[in-house]
């Protein structure tokens, strides 16, 4: 999805309440009767890498009705099953809508740094060794936070989940589109400025409808100048020409969606030949309906066409989902077996900016895993 400007999401929510936070079970149980409780407990214990979700998007339930709590102001449930029903999207905008009221409830820097460590629990939990996080700078720094706070917060969060868990993080500072030219100032000013150690790829969020990604061009270029690797969303609500404005104009390096590439022959075959990777999300895009349903979802025709596909969670707990049930959604679809669905992982993990130490260790534990049975 897209950490629009304002909004702190949920973590991971696999209890026994996740099938009625959205309403999707419709489209995985009936329009597909996807199983996917076949490959469950094996996925479970797969290493894996994390390349698409969202930072606030990813603060656990809990966290946020604490939050609400403190902020009733915000208009945000303070109770964690109305929390569910708050989180029911009629389409993307309204989607945006819900994350940008939830991020109101970000207040300062010690937030910032609780948010980030309870990712990366999160995280851990899941059995995902590297994760490349998506972090809207402009989005706290614009509600009060001071740049050098949000930095040092989420780089405290990053080496003490290294340090304690094992986890290696990254950053992608993200544009939120729906700000404009300012938001991609203070941005690119906080990337290159403030140049943390964790940060390795500058991106573009928000809605793609009146957001053209040329607008942009200039501050990508500045980053990648920087050494920072080009990651925008597109394609996720909007046509193909999108995904094609993010390739020649942001020279984008992956794909934050890319879905609509499946509407585009032409596309399709430059992503394969050039091997750019797109960061699927199946779940998201039928929870803010860029797609009406899985049965609808161009993930089998993307694999068909030769694309480099790697699957994420985006903003699970908004999503009712993590990325454990997205490797299960994503193995029904495609019909994978344990081999298959170990080579997704590997797919991530090649796709990933991680350092090639970090990369060829995770590698190894995923061939291990998938030796062991």
């Amino acid at each position: 999805m897209t950490d629009p400007s304002v909004a702190a999401h949920p973590g991971p929510h696999t209890g026994p309440d996740l099938d009625r936070d959205l309403d999707l079970d419709l489209d995985l149980d009936l329009n597909l009767d996807l199983d996917l409780d076949r490959h469950a407990e094996w996925i479970a214990g797969l290493p894996k890498a994390e390349l698409h979700v969202h930072h606030v998007g990813s603060a656990a339930p809990a966290v946020v009705a604490g939050l609400a709590a403190r902020h009733p102001e915000a208009g945000v449930p303070a109770d964690e099953a109305e929390l569910a029903d708050y989180f029911r999207f009629t389409d993307f905008d309204h989607f945006i809508a819900v994350y940008l009221s939830v991020m109101d409830l970000i207040r300062d820097a010690e937030d910032v740094r609780a948010l980030t460590y309870g990712v990366a629990e999160q995280l851990h939990g899941q059995q995902v060794r590297y994760a490349e996080l998506t972090v809207s700078p402009y989005s706290h720094i614009h509600r009060g936070i001071p740049a050098e706070a949000v930095v040092e917060a989420v780089e405290d969060a990053r080496r003490s989940a290294e340090r304690e868990l094992g986890l290696v993080l990254r950053w992608c500072f993200d544009i939120p589109g729906e700000s404009g030219i300012p938001a991609a100032d203070v941005t690119l000013d906080t990337a290159l400025r403030l140049a943390p150690d964790g940060l390795v790829s500058f991106g573009l969020g928000g809605p793609e409808v009146g957001v053209p990604r040329p607008q942009f061009r200039d501050h990508f270029a500045a980053a990648r100048a920087a050494g920072l690797h080009s990651v925008p969303h597109a394609g996720e609500t909007t046509g193909p020409q999108t995904v094609w404005d993010a390739l020649t104009a942001l020279g984008a390096e992956r794909i934050g969606h890319g879905i609509a590439a499946a509407q585009d022959p032409a596309l399709l075959a430059h992503l394969a030949e050039r091997r750019i990777p797109l960061e699927v999300c199946p779940t998201s895009n039928v929870a803010t309906r860029a797609v009406p349903s899985l049965a609808a979802h161009p993930l089998p025709a993307l694999v068909a066409a030769g694309c480099v596909v790697t699957v994420n969670s985006d903003d699970p707990p908004m999503f009712a989902t993590d990325l454990n049930r997205e490797y299960a959604v994503a193995a029904a679809l495609l019909d994978l077996d344990r081999a298959g669905i170990a080579e997704l992982a590997r797919t991530a993990v090649r796709s990933s900016f991680a350092p090639p130490d970090v990369a060829a260790r995770v590698l190894d534990e995923i061939d291990r895993y998938l030796a062991a049975g």
